[in-house]
């Protein structure tokens, strides 16, 4: 009777243990891209200078913020920032707290006053020319207001090397404004991108959806085109990095956090996750 009740306890154990491992389908597992220390994780290039070359000191991280800063800089001349992360991704979401301070950099051009963004499904750091200004790309522009007034929306569309498709048809105007209100001043305003590989794409705006199109594609039409033909393997894009920009105006991040949508898909599996829609059931676990 007593080796009975101990093969019942150790069972239940056993039991209790493996039902432990199994994660919370419904509970979201989002990951810290930026660890609020360093730039662990992160590359970066500056239009100029080689991988990881800090002309100017300009990527910092400083009291927990990301930032791309110019108070170093006498004058501006095309060194436009990009910091990526290490990994690519295909569906997930991603979360980007930002804010622009203080004033310009002498020579930066007009338009890119309180102008920076998140650049999603682009190149490689390592695959930029020494010279070349922005990564192709789509890019989720962040714009603050100019307090004149008048209206600046943020969470917009542009697109180096690129096109998409909207309302059914492609979509080749370079930049194209959200829905957003204007966000004046130095405040901290949180974007979010939803990306379903080379299906769909939407900009939510302090838990706003803003913007939304389809079918993210290279552009025939640019210079760089065959060889990122060579480097994405197909026209239409369903991957890439994930770069910060600096365009000559400060900026800092102090939240960088993605959800991947893409994994196991199996109920059974101790990592199913209710969430996912991208099926990868090779990275399913069992015990």
């Amino acid at each position: 009777m007593k080796t009975r009740f101990i093969f019942i306890l150790i069972s239940a154990l056993i039991f209790m243990a493996c039902s432990n491992n199994k994660t919370n389908p419904d509970e979201e597992d989002w990951v810290q891209l930026f660890n609020g220390k360093d730039l662990t994780g992160w590359d970066f290039k500056i239009t100029k200078h080689a991988l990881n070359e800090n002309y100017n000191n300009t990527v910092r991280v400083e009291d927990g913020v990301l930032k791309a800063s110019y108070d170093q800089y006498e004058n501006f001349d095309g060194e436009f920032t990009h910091i990526f992360y290490e990994e690519k991704f295909s569906y997930y979401k991603l979360r980007v707290e930002y804010r622009f301070t203080g004033d310009q950099v002498t020579g930066g051009p007009g338009w890119a006053i309180r102008n920076s963004g998140v650049m999603i499904h682009s190149q490689s750091a390592a695959s930029m020319g020494i010279n070349q200004p922005f990564p192709t790309s789509i890019e989720v522009q962040y714009l603050g207001g100019l307090s004149d007034g008048g209206e600046r929306s943020t969470a917009n569309l542009c697109t180096p090397g690129t096109n998409v498709e909207m309302y059914g048809e492609l979509f080749t105007q370079h930049c194209t404004n959200s829905e957003s209100k204007t966000y004046d001043g130095d405040q901290w305003v949180m974007v979010e991108a939803i990306v379903y590989g080379d299906s769909l794409i939407a900009h939510v705006v302090e838990g706003d959806m803003v913007l939304s199109y389809q079918r993210p594609q290279l552009d025939e039409r640019d210079a760089l085109y065959a060889d990122m033909l060579k480097l994405y393997g197909s026209k239409m894009i369903n991957e890439g990095y994930i770069a910060l920009q600096g365009e000559s105006h400060p900026v800092e991040f102090r939240k960088v956090e993605l959800l991947d949508l893409k994994g196991c898909t199996d109920p059974k599996a101790l990592n199913y996750k209710s969430y996912y829609v991208k099926s990868d059931n090779s990275r399913c676990l069992y015990k």
